[in-house]
Formats: structure tokens, C-alpha cells, sequence
């Protein structure tokens, strides 16, 4: 008789934190699905977006913040470690946290996809399942390779991810429905991608 072992981790969550808070600052650390996963640096157009993401929020909710590469501990029993590229909370929401804050709280994680290889799996597929698993109200990926914009909500704990999931391409206004209540309308974003 074969017994077969489930795949454990790489290793753990402390490991990670304390490998994470060596890394360079060139370099963004993520531990997600049992993995350490790298991500590079940004470039001035992803930046360029999420600034304008940030204007847009603020304008419409000035009690909200929008924090830029805030740590959270996602997936099931926080066994996660993601840095979105915006995490959208009431205002001083994450004042006293360390770098990796509880998600409860957040009501918006944003990600600006990057052009390198881990996009699909880590932004795409990975992260939508820990961002509704652990309850974050909605998941806004802004991906530059399909030039679109998809909002997700109604997050699913159970099973992760989120049971609504609406793309729009640039060019069309996206309406963020609450928490946020905004519509965003996507025209300039053509004029950030490659």
C-alpha cells in the first residue's frame, strides 16, 4: 500500500517574515499558497496607475485611505503573506500595525498586473481566492496585459474567491459597487500599458 504525503509549505510564516524583512527594496516578498513567491519592482506606469486609482477614492470617499504595499495575512488560518498594491480602509485603519496587518478591515485590495511571468497565476488566480477567503469585500484587479478592469465582490469564505465577477474593458466606466460606491471611468488607463 502507497501512502501519499500532502505538499507542505517551503516553509513557515516566520520564516518567511524574517527572510521578507531582509529583502531589498527593489523587491516585493509574498507568501501565498504555501510558496514564497517574488515579485519586481514596480514600473512608472503601474505606479502612475494606482495614483490615479488613489485620486479617484479620495475624491469620492474622503474617509477612506488608500495604503500603498500594506501587508496583509491572508488565506485560510493566516498562513499567507500578500503586499497588494493598494489596500483601500477607514482612515488611520492600519495606524499601530506592523508590516503584516489582519485584512479585517479592508475593503478593497487593489493589484496592477506587472508584466513578468507569475502575473497570471499570482494576480489572476491566487490572490482572488485569499482576499475572499479571509472576507476582503472586493478584489479590483487592474490588468495591463488584457486591458481590462474586473471587479470582483461578494467574497465566498468558504471556498475563497468571490461569487460576482464583472470585467470591463479601458475605456468603459467601471462601477465599484459598495463598500467603495464609485464609478471609475477607465479611458486614460490605455495610456499605461505597453
Amino acid at each position: 500500500m502507497t501512502v501519499k504525503a500532502e505538499p507542505t509549505s517551503q516553509m513557515s510564516v516566520g520564516e518567511f517574515e524574517t527572510i521578507a524583512s531582509a529583502a531589498p527594496e527593489t523587491v516585493t516578498l509574498e507568501f501565498t499558497g504555501g510558496r514564497i513567491e517574488v515579485r519586481t519592482a514596480a514600473d512608472g506606469d503601474h505606479d502612475t496607475v494606482v495614483t490615479w486609482l488613489a485620486r479617484r477614492c479620495m475624491q469620492a470617499r474622503p474617509d477612506l485611505d488608500l495604503y500603498q504595499g500594506r501587508g496583509l495575512r491572508v488565506e485560510a488560518y493566516r498562513e499567507g503573506r500578500a503586499k497588494p498594491d493598494a489596500v483601500l480602509a477607514p482612515e488611520a485603519h492600519f495606524a499601530g500595525h506592523g508590516e503584516w496587518a489582519d485584512p479585517d478591515g479592508a475593503l478593497m485590495v487593489v493589484e496592477v498586473t506587472s508584466y513578468d511571468s507569475d502575473t497570471d497565476k499570482r494576480d489572476r488566480h491566487e490572490k482572488p481566492t485569499a482576499y475572499g477567503q479571509v472576507g476582503i469585500p472586493l478584489y479590483l484587479p487592474i490588468d495591463r496585459d488584457s486591458c481590462t478592469v474586473t471587479v470582483h465582490s461578494n467574497p465566498d469564505r468558504q471556498v475563497g474567491g468571490y461569487r460576482d465577477v464583472h470585467t470591463s474593458k479601458f475605456g468603459e466606466k467601471v462601477c465599484v459597487p459598495e463598500p467603495m460606491s464609485i464609478e471609475l471611468d477607465t479611458e486614460i488607463l490605455r495610456n499605461y500599458v505597453r
